[in-house]
């Protein structure tokens, strides 16, 4: 699947099956007048929230773009985990798999069809020629985290394995946007879970083509963050996630490479960058 991008790309990751910030995502859209046709979402709409029925028939019917992600596959094919490789016993290990077994038993057979007959890639295509590959996590592993720390040759080889000029992904949970020599990565960021940053605000990207090049920018988001670790407690999901909505801390760092781990509760700043 190939997008032409003719005007602003609205792009979002993670929605975990938390409502309340999908439908924040997708009215930013609409108020930003971005057509269901250029907003993408990288995958894993169902995750650690409450509503994960409710937010994939939302995804389903917006009319958006998604690509699948760990936990789309996993479920369509009622796997008994994630999939997103956590150690054994750790504490990602521990926690998602109660909000994975609360996910598995939401999701209807229909929308196990509709996760089957997701695309894994999506390209978009620019005015001046250079592709973007919009992934979930690398380019031959679907759960890989990368995260802004990453060695330069690590991205760039990932980038180079899709044969297109940078990559859109999301997966790890941070936003950021780094060049890669000419190339461009770009972890546009996600919507259903703060991003270890001590705030309560999630994460969406707008993609700006113009004369000078592509306009890239990381944007926060609010959202009823409180509704939704009321129906994350009231569905008797880990305390950890739900109070994650408003401390904007991650129960667990297990996943955190050092350096993102030294940064925890540090507030985010939005990006801006021209490509």
């Amino acid at each position: 699947m190939r997008i032409a991008l003719d005007g602003p790309l609205l792009v979002f990751g993670g929605p975990y099956s938390n409502l309340q910030a999908t439908q924040a995502v997708l009215a930013e859209a609409a108020r930003r007048g971005i057509p269901a046709a250029r907003t993408v979402c990288t995958g894993d709409v169902v995750a650690y929230g409450a509503d994960a029925a409710a937010c994939c028939d939302l995804v389903m019917h917006s009319g958006i773009l998604v690509i699948a992600g760990n936990c789309e596959e996993q479920l369509a094919e009622a796997a008994e985990d994630c999939g997103c490789g956590f150690a054994e016993g750790t504490a990602c290990d521990l926690l998602s798999r109660s909000w994975y077994a609360h996910a598995n038993a939401q999701v209807t057979s229909a929308q196990r069809d509709w996760m089957r007959a997701l695309p894994k890639r999506i390209e978009v295509a620019l005015p001046d020629g250079r592709r973007l590959a919009v992934l979930h996590g690398g380019a031959a592993e679907i759960s890989r985290f990368l995260f802004a720390s990453a060695p330069e040759a690590v991205l760039a080889a990932e980038i180079a394995a899709t044969g297109c000029d940078g990559v859109i992904a999301g997966h790890c949970g941070i936003p950021f946007a780094r060049r890669v020599g000419e190339a461009l990565w770009l972890n546009a960021g996600a919507v259903g879970m703060p991003a270890d940053d001590g705030t309560p605000r999630v994460w969406f990207s707008v993609l700006t083509p113009g004369p000078d090049g592509l306009g890239v920018e990381i944007l926060p988001l609010d959202y009823d963050h409180a509704a939704a670790a009321a129906a994350m407690r009231a569905a008797r999901l880990p305390e950890g996630y739900a109070a994650a909505l408003s401390s904007g801390l991650w129960p667990s760092a297990d996943v955190l490479p050092p350096v993102e781990r030294a940064r925890r509760g540090q507030a985010l700043a939005p990006v801006a960058l021209m490509w």
